[in-house]
């Protein structure tokens, strides 16, 4: 009988396990879109250096492009709001988006985005069909960019089957 107290103690505890990592979101977030939960999360890794923790937030029980979602990102290590910017820029060229007009105006309004971060910062990008996106750093407003194409292209970054990280996208989306 006691084994199966802690089989069941386990099983409900699971689900509370695997988003232990994630945080809650920021307040501003939660004001508006207070019925969003974590779907799945994962670590940004680069030649085994930790790079990031990255947590997908959406509405019902699954990711769709055609519902708000959000991405919340936090740092394992400084980098430039320049190199973040130049790094979007690049994965999106990689996943077909090759308008050097517009990856010149994303990267520039990405620019105003994206602040250098430290060890422990977060970015949190808010997904709005047919909209654009929203960004925040640390729970602040930093930029809000309405362009449809260019929200789509940037959270391709993680959500695009072509991603450069299958298994962070799998992650994400609560995939084993």
């Amino acid at each position: 009988m006691s084994r199966l107290l802690v089989v069941l103690v386990f099983l409900w505890a699971a689900p509370a396990a695997v988003h232990a990592n994630a945080m809650p979101l920021p307040v501003a977030v939660q004001a508006e879109r207070g019925d969003l939960r974590v779907l799945g999360h994962g670590k940004m890794r680069w030649f085994g250096l930790h790079l990031y923790d990255a947590a997908l937030w959406v509405a019902g029980s699954e990711w769709q492009w055609d519902r708000t979602f959000v991405l919340d990102i936090r740092y394992a290590r400084a980098f430039s709001g320049e190199k973040l910017a130049a790094a979007s820029v690049d994965e999106m060229r990689r996943l077909g988006y090759r308008d050097p007009r517009k990856l010149d105006a994303w990267r520039e309004r990405m620019l105003a985005a994206f602040p250098d971060v430290k060890s422990g910062d977060r970015i949190t990008g808010v997904y709005r069909p047919g909209i654009g996106a929203e960004f925040l750093h640390e729970g602040r407003a930093t930029a809000v960019i309405d362009d449809p194409e260019f929200a789509r292209a940037f959270f391709s970054i993680w959500l695009d089957p072509a991603t450069r990280e299958p298994k962070l996208r799998a992650a994400l989306l609560g995939r084993p």
